[in-house]
């Protein structure tokens, strides 16, 4: 009785670390095909790719921040007005900020996911 329960054991401590290693399964990652597609990483997290991610999700939150701290400055009671042209930019900017912020949150909230499964099912 013991052995299966053994054999159980190890399956679920296998579980646990794929998900939480992002080994769960297929990694969406933070940049797209030239045809606008979502792009996938089958990795145990530890790879050079995995790492190239890990350090563009970093960059992109870190973008993003900055961001939105200069568009709060902007519109900001009594903050000097912007041209129209300088608005539509930074509109863009935040739309961009917005889509990669998504994305990362996308990406490890699956990764996230595939913990709980991994843990719900022991």
């Amino acid at each position: 009785m013991s052995q299966p329960r053994s054999d159980a054991n190890r399956t679920r401590r296998r579980e646990l670390y794929d998900a939480a290693s992002g080994g769960g399964g297929p990694r969406l990652l933070p940049w797209t095909s030239p045809e606008g597609k979502p792009c996938y990483l089958s990795t145990d997290g530890r790879g050079y790719l995995s790492t190239l991610a890990d350090s563009i999700e970093t960059a992109q939150l870190s973008m993003g921040q900055e961001l939105l701290e200069y568009a709060r400055d902007a519109t900001a009671p009594g903050a000097k007005s912007l041209s129209a042209t300088e608005y539509r930019w930074l509109a863009r900017r935040l739309t961009e900020a917005l889509t990669d912020a998504l994305r990362v949150a996308d990406s490890r909230g699956q990764r996230i996911t595939d913990h709980e499964e991994a843990t719900e099912g022991a």
